[in-house]
This record gives structure tokens, sequence and C-alpha cells, in this order.
């Protein structure tokens, strides 16, 4: 969809606004044309000597009701008009917004994230001003040029009028050149916005990194280069928009010149009047506003077409994984991973090859291997953030991509090894997938992840800030805090992937012991490098170089004495030193 058909439809869904907007903007213009003929109809009458007091008293009470009659009316087609602009600023970020929840990770790794937020902050703003101020500008500019003409052609002097508009073709031919710079500029000075965005985003997110390293000075001199760069490309913008005033003003002051020694000529030839010649210059005066709308209109419309080649791709791109399910009720059953092939794109080497899976409902399933094995990029497969190759994944009866993708998320519960904590309280984090929860259940799920006791010594408890990303947190508080958030949901599907990492063995023990207690046939995959956090699952799988090299219960697998009896004895014997 290109730029204008942007606006078109738009404009199209919010007819009634503009209309109104236009009618009104329609009777503001022949109030202001007819302004001038009045008063050049009474300086003829003034110096004819026609007029009494009361006369003149009653012609400036008709101007005066007049020009509050402009007054109001410009109040409410404005407010018709934003009324109705904003409504698209409010359509495009929601759009973006709703776009970028559905997208995937290959998605998130080919953007910036300072660059996405640009696209929500002033690209939109820049389309918002071009459906509100540019059409507002264009139309008002457009309505009054074409009455102050006709006046000045009908109602005062074709001649003069054709003499006045000599200089006008070359204004255009300045407003062509100077509408291309404008495009180029303000797309670079967008760009450059979304740089120092993005520069401002990964350096308050990494800021303990960059404190750490010693980063700062260095940081600093690279915000300061990119600001500079950002600051540059906004004045060169800024700078052609100025263009336009001079090309506007050089125009009307020639007009307005040849508009003085033409009619002055007419004048004294008594070719026309003294109340006229008023006329026709108050009339000029009147195409100021035109031409500077004129300019603004083509500005405002230019910063919106750079906005939009780079708003309009982002919203246009095919989501990662389509949404073609169709089935919205619970999934139950076993969980069934059969024959799964998948390969990330531009990598050459399979992450996984050829597994097979199955989780039993109500049963534990332990996922373990080195690292780099695969067993990460299984989780991905189960919540459809990846489809894969070769191979199918199930729940019941149904293959996953058969149910809506937000039914079969809302029905899985997953922490992951960094689980992202948001700004606000303890107990709003908790509650994130059941925001109903009374507060009694929000402490039980909390005892379950053997947080409740660390909750309790925070300075107000479970009314705590955790701050952005949960930076007040440990990280083993933020992993328990995340899966105090997964149990509360009560989901058919527990996904622990490599969640228990940053806490002690005896915490550990602890909140799997909890997690036996409670399960109440809730299925449960748990990905650890750490083995004794599996090895009371009903069944362990070793994926190796993303291929099943082992599987069975924790006594089958010592037996056969293979990498998970090594790396089993292993564990143990460094957990025995650390003991000492």
């Amino acid at each position: 969809m290109s730029f204008f058909q942007l606006i078109f439809n738009f404009v199209a869904r919010h007819r009634r606004h503009y209309l109104l907007a236009a009618a009104m903007l329609m009777s503001v213009g022949m109030l202001t044309v007819w302004i001038p003929r009045r008063v050049g109809h009474l300086v003829d009458e003034l110096v004819a000597g026609h007029l009494t007091q009361t006369l003149i008293v009653q012609q400036l009470g008709i101007l005066l009701l007049m020009g509050v009659a402009i007054y109001f009316l410009r109040v409410g087609w404005r407010m018709q008009l934003f009324v109705a602009s904003y409504q698209l600023g409010v359509h495009l970020r929601t759009e973006l917004y709703r776009r970028l929840c559905l997208q995937g990770p290959d998605f998130f790794q080919q953007q910036r994230t300072g660059d996405l937020m640009a696209l929500g902050t002033n690209d939109a703003d820049a389309i918002e001003l071009a459906a509100g101020e540019a059409m507002l500008a264009g139309f008002d500019g457009t309505t009054t040029l074409l009455m102050v003409l006709a006046m000045m052609f009908l109602g005062v002097d074709w001649r003069l009028t054709v003499i006045a508009l000599l200089p006008f073709p070359f204004m255009a031919y300045a407003f062509k050149r100077i509408t291309q710079q404008v495009h180029d500029a303000s797309h670079e000075a967008l760009n450059c916005f979304s740089h120092l965005n993005d520069q401002v985003q990964e350096s308050l997110a990494g800021v303990r990194t960059v404190r750490a390293l010693g980063l700062e000075s260095r940081n600093a001199s690279q915000f300061a280069e990119l600001a500079q760069k950002a600051a540059d490309a906004s004045l060169r913008a800024q700078r052609w928009e100025a263009a336009y005033e001079p090309a506007v003003g050089l125009a009307l002051t020639t007009a307005g010149f040849l508009t003085l020694c033409l009619g002055g000529y007419f004048v004294w030839h008594a070719q026309m009047s003294i109340g006229a010649l008023t006329s026709f210059t108050m009339y000029l005066g009147q195409l100021i506003w035109p031409m500077f709308a004129a300019g603004w209109v083509l500005s405002l419309i230019e910063r919106g077409k750079a906005a939009w080649r780079r708003l309009g791709p982002i919203l246009s791109l095919p989501l990662s994984i389509e949404d073609n399910g169709t089935i919205a009720a619970v999934p139950q059953g076993q969980l069934h991973i059969s024959g799964v092939h998948f390969a990330y794109p531009e990598q050459a080497q399979a992450a996984l090859k050829g597994v097979s899976i199955t989780l039993q409902q109500g049963k534990t399933v332990g996922l373990v291997g080195p690292t780099g094995a695969g067993k990460s990029t299984l989780i991905r497969l189960l919540l459809r953030q990846y489809m894969p190759q070769q191979g199918t994944l199930s729940w019941g009866e149904h293959p996953l991509e058969n149910y809506r993708i937000d039914n079969l998320r809302r029905h899985i519960s997953w922490v992951a090894q960094e689980p992202f904590l948001f700004s606000a309280s303890v107990a709003a984090n908790i509650a994130l997938g059941k925001p109903d929860a009374t507060q009694a259940e929000i402490e039980q799920a909390a005892q379950l992840a053997s947080v409740h006791d660390d909750i309790l010594r925070f300075p107000q408890g479970y009314e705590t800030p955790v701050g952005e990303r949960g930076v007040t947190l440990s990280g083993g508080q933020r992993q328990r805090v995340a899966i105090a958030r997964a149990l509360l949901t009560n989901s058919p599907l527990l996904l622990l992937d490599d969640a228990l990492s940053a806490v002690d063995t005896g915490t550990q023990t602890s909140i799997l012991q909890h997690l036996r207690a409670a399960r109440l046939g809730r299925s449960v995959l748990i990905v650890s490098h750490r083995l004794s956090a599996v090895a009371d699952a009903d069944h362990i799988v070793v994926l190796k170089h993303g291929a099943v090299t082992e599987q069975g219960t924790h006594a089958q697998l010592m037996a056969l004495d293979g990498w998970y009896a090594s790396q089993w004895r292993y564990q143990q014997l460094e957990a025995s030193l650390d003991e000492i």
C-alpha cells in the first residue's frame, strides 16, 4: 500500500469528520474572501461621500461579526479534523504493536529494538501529521486560493490578476526542487533518530556491563556522535523546509510590485477605482496563507512519505509463523514429537535431527545433553516460535499447527533460563498470567517456587517493586518468581528451560518436591544441565548434536553407562567437593 492509498483509505473511513471539517472550511473561505470585497466597497462609498456615521458603524459591525464567525468555524473544523487524524496515529501504533506481538524470533533477530520504538513514536507522528495538519492546510489553502483567485479575476480585474500571477510558476518550480530535498533529509533524520534510540536502549539495558568494563566514556562518545548526526540531519531537513518561505516571499513581493505598478496606472487613467485596488491588494495579501500552506503541506507530506517508507514494510511483512489454526479447546492428552528435523535459517547444520519424544499426560520428562544439543530449540518448536522442516508435533489428537496460537500458548507455562520480569511489584509479576488471582493464591505459588520467605524479607514484601527487568532481584530470585508465575496459571503443560540453573541444589530439590506434590495432572518437561533436576523424572531423554542418543529412567541410563552416567558421576563428584 502506498502512502497516498493509506491516507485516502483513512479519510474514506472517517469521511463524516472530514466532510464536516471541509464544510466549515468552505464557510471560512467564503467569509474570508468576502471581507476585502466589503472593505473595497466601503472605501469607494467613503470617497464618494455616500456613507453616514450610522452606516459606517453598521458595516463595521458586520465585519466584526464575520470575524467572530470565522473564529468559531476555525475552532470547529480543527476539532473535527484532529479527532479523526489522531485516530490514524492510534491505528498505526496499535497495528504495529499487534504485528510485533505476533512475529517470531527470526523477525526480532533482524530488527533493532530502538528502531522499532522509533517507528511507533516519530514515524507514526509524521504520518499522523500528514493526515491531520497536511489535510487541513492543504484543503484550507486550496479553497482559499481558488476563492481568492475567482474574486480577483471576476470581481476586480482579470488583467491585473494575470500580471500578479506571473511570478508564481517560478515559485512552483522552486517548490518542486525543495520538496525532493525535504523528503531525502527527512528520511535521513528518521534513520538517525532510530540509531540514536537504539544506542540509548542498548546502553540502558546493559548498564551493568558498561560499568563493569569501564566503557562509560566510550559509550558517551558514541552517543554524542550519534546525537550530533541526528541533530545535523534534522537541521538539514529544517533548512530545506525554511527554503519554502523565501520562495513564497519573493513571489509575493514581486507580485505586489507588479500589482502596484499596473494598478496605479489603471487608477491614474480612471480604469479602476481606489476601492477596487484596495480590494485587490487585500486579496493579494490573502494569497500569503495559501502559498505558505503549500510549502507546509509539501513538507508534512514528504515527512509522512519518508516515515511510511520505514513503517509500511514492517506492517506488511508476513508473520514468521502463520496462525491458521482453528481449535480453541483446551489441549489434552499426550504430547508427541515424531521425527522432528529443524535447521535455523542460514545455518548449514541442523539443530534437531529426527527427534522423537512422547510426554504422557501428567508425567515428567527430563531433557538433558551438552550445550548446543538442541534442547532449547525443541522448546521453541513446542511454543510454535518456529516450524519444523520435517516431522510432526501433536498434542492429544491434533497437530500443534491446528490449534490457534493464542490458545496453545495460553495453556503452556514456560519458564526460560533468563526470565523477564516487568517493572512492577513482586505480586504483580507473579500474577501476570492470572491478573484476578487472590493474595492467598499468589503466596501459595510463591511457596511452591520456594521464594515466599525471600519475598517476606523484602522492604515492602509482595508489594516491593522489582525494577526494570527485575534488576533489584538476584538471578535465582528472578527464576523462582518466574516459576511461581508459571505455577499460578495452572496450565496443563509446564516447560522449564534450564529454569533452575541459578538456584542452589537445596532450593532446587525443594522446588521439585513442591512441584511433584502440586502437579495435579500437569505434564512437565524439564530442560536442565544439572542432572539432579531430572533424576526423579518419569522419563529422561539425552540429546547430542540434535539427535536422541539415550533415553529411559535414571536407573536405566546409569546402567547404560553412557554420556548420562558419566556426567552424573562427574556432577556428583563436583557437588561433594563443593561441600568440603
